[in-house]
C-alpha cells in the first residue's frame, strides 16, 4: 500500500510529546480522537519482542479525558454506562461500556471518580464529549463537561515497574492494577494509574501541567538506558494476542457489550438507571446473535484496511475486524465477530488474502 503522510493542521491535532516523538524516530502515525497517534517506529515485529522483554513509552495523549462535574455528574454517569458504579471509590479505575438507546456500544472507556461529584472518563475514539452533553440537555441534569486539558503518556514492559521506581521511589511499587494515586515529581502531582493498552504491565501518567511533563518525558529517557527503554506505541500484534479491543477497529456501535465479552461489566439486576437498559434486557433474554472470538490463520501476510469476510462452506460466518503476523505463533492472529452457531473453538474457515484463499480456525480470547 502507498503511504500518504499525515498533514497536521488544526483538525488533526500534534500533542505536547510530537516534537521530540519524532526525534525519536516515529514511523507512522494514526489520528485517534482528532489527534495524532503515534503507531510505530520501524518494524511491527521487533517492537513486539522489545515489548515483551523490556520497557517502552508511548505518547497515548490522544486518549482524551472527558470531566464531569456537578451536582448531579454521579447520575450522568451512571446514565451513560451499563456498569454499577453507585458504589465507585476514590482511588479506583473502572473499565466501563458506554452504550446508546439500543444497547449498542458508544465506547469502552476507564473511569475515575477524582473527588465527590467530579469524574474522568478516559475515552476510546469516538465523540463522547458530545454524547454526555446531549444526554445532560435531555435528561436536565445539573452538571459542567469539558475536555480536560490532559495528556497521557504510557509506561509499559515488564520493566515499568523498576524505571518507575527509579523515577517515583518505592511507593510506586504498592499502587495496585486499576488503582490511582498522585505521585510527586519535582514538585509538581501528577495522576498515575496502573493500567495500560499491554498485558505485559505497565502505567499511565495523566499530565495536566505540560511543563513538568515535558520534563519528565526527557528524564525518563536519560536514566532509561539500564532498562532498555525505546520510544514505543500500542502494539498491534501484543493486543491481539492479550484479546485487549479496540474500539472502531474490533467493537463499534453495531455491536452490544454481550457480544464482546463485556458480561460482567453489564448489571442488569441492579437498580441503577442507565440508557439502553430495557433494550439489553432483552437482548439478553433473547441471546445473542454473534460474537467476539480470537482466530489463527495460516499464512504469514495480511493488510487490513476493512473487515474481511471469514467463510465455511460458501455460507460467511463472520468478519476479520483486526489481523497482524504473529512471532509467537508463526502465522496471522486476528479478531472476528463470529455468527454464534460457529463459535467453536477450531471451527475452521476460509479467508481471501492477497488474491488467495487461505484456512484459518477459531480459537478463545486471549489468544494462547
Amino acid at each position: 500500500m502507498k503511504k500518504i503522510p499525515i498533514i497536521k493542521n488544526r483538525r488533526v491535532r500534534s500533542t505536547p510529546f510530537t516534537s521530540r516523538i519524532e526525534n525519536q524516530g516515529v514511523s507512522g502515525y494514526s489520528v485517534y480522537n482528532h489527534m495524532l497517534l503515534p503507531v510505530s517506529f520501524g518494524s511491527l515485529e521487533d517492537e513486539y519482542l522489545h515489548l515483551k522483554e523490556h520497557v517502552q513509552i508511548w505518547d497515548v495523549s490522544v486518549q482524551r479525558e472527558i470531566e464531569i462535574t456537578g451536582v448531579d455528574s454521579d447520575k450522568l454517569v451512571q446514565f451513560m454506562t451499563c456498569r454499577d458504579l453507585s458504589n465507585a471509590k476514590l482511588g479506583k479505575c473502572y473499565y466501563a461500556p458506554l452504550i446508546d438507546g439500543n444497547g449498542n456500544l458508544v465506547n469502552d472507556p476507564i473511569i475515575f471518580k477524582l473527588d465527590e461529584k467530579k469524574w474522568r472518563v478516559c475515552i476510546a475514539d469516538s465523540d463522547v464529549l458530545f454524547f454526555a452533553k446531549g444526554l445532560a440537555s435531555g435528561k436536565n441534569f445539573n452538571v459542567d463537561i469539558c475536555e480536560a486539558n490532559v495528556n497521557t503518556i504510557a509506561v509499559q514492559g515488564p520493566k515499568s515497574e523498576n524505571l518507575m521506581q527509579k523515577v517515583f521511589g518505592d511507593e510506586i511499587k504498592e499502587l495496585k492494577f486499576f488503582n490511582y494515586k498522585y505521585y510527586n515529581f519535582k514538585g509538581v502531582k501528577h495522576l498515575i494509574s496502573k493500567t495500560g493498552y499491554s498485558k505485559q504491565g505497565g502505567y499511565e501518567i495523566h499530565i495536566e501541567n505540560t511543563t513538568s511533563g515535558l520534563e519528565l518525558y526527557d528524564y525518563f529517557f536519560k536514566i532509561g538506558k539500564d532498562f532498555n527503554l525505546k520510544a514505543g506505541a500500542p502494539n498491534l500484534i501484543e493486543r491481539i494476542e492479550g484479546g485487549l479491543l479496540s474500539y472502531g477497529n474490533d467493537i463499534d456501535n453495531r455491536d452490544n457489550p454481550l457480544e464482546c465479552g463485556f458480561d460482567k461489566y453489564v448489571n442488569l439486576e441492579s437498580d441503577i438507571v442507565f440508557l439502553g437498559k430495557e433494550k439489553l434486557k432483552k437482548i439478553k433474554e433473547e441471546g445473542i446473535k454473534k460474537k467476539l472470538m480470537g482466530v489463527k490463520i495460516d499464512t504469514q501476510s495480511i493488510n487490513m484496511t476493512e473487515a474481511i469476510p471469514l467463510n465455511s462452506e460458501n455460507t460467511k460466518i463472520g468478519e476479520l475486524r483486526s489481523g497482524a503476523f504473529s512471532p509467537k505463533f508463526g502465522k496471522i492472529v486476528g479478531i472476528a465477530m463470529i455468527k454464534k452457531e460457529f463459535c467453536k473453538i477450531s471451527q475452521e474457515f476460509q479467508i481471501k488474502l492477497n488474491n488467495k484463499l487461505v484456512k484459518g480456525e477459531i480459537c478463545n480470547l486471549p489468544i494462547t
